[in-house]
């Protein structure tokens, strides 16, 4: 079984930043890509960004494109979220998901389907 757990998240006020982390454990498996979600009170959970964990290329969603960063570390089994200029929208419970049986391209990239294992979740609240 693949373990994943977020660390990181909490209170900070707007135009701050945090770094989430993602760290994978369990059974030795092939990661293809890890990714980043949030679901805000209310709403549906959505994407937000996602690395490809032998090439290292990147996809965000269009709102944070500029502001967030994702990166990996291969010897931790571990992907980052790195925030930055955090906005009050940004609040939202920020959960990690590893893609590991299938290799995807275009829309299915950005899908919460796509998603083999998911972390607990660890709450990010911007103040404004």
């Amino acid at each position: 079984q693949v373990q994943l757990v977020e660390s990181g998240g909490g209170l900070v006020q707007a135009g701050g930043s945090l770094r989430l982390s993602c760290a994978a454990s369990g059974r030795t498996f092939t990661k293809n890509m890890m990714g980043w979600f949030r679901q805000a009170p209310g709403k549906e959970r959505e994407f937000v960004a996602v690395i490809r964990w032998s090439s290292g290329t990147t996809y965000y969603a269009d709102s944070v494109k500029g502001r967030f960063t994702i990166s990996k570390d291969n010897a931790k089994n571990t992907v980052y979220l790195q925030m930055n200029s955090l906005k009050p929208e940004d609040t939202a419970v920020y959960y990690c998901g590893a893609v590991v049986r299938t290799y995807y391209v275009g829309s299915a990239i950005y899908q919460e389907g796509s998603y083999d294992y998911w972390g607990q979740g660890t709450q990010v609240t911007v103040s404004s």
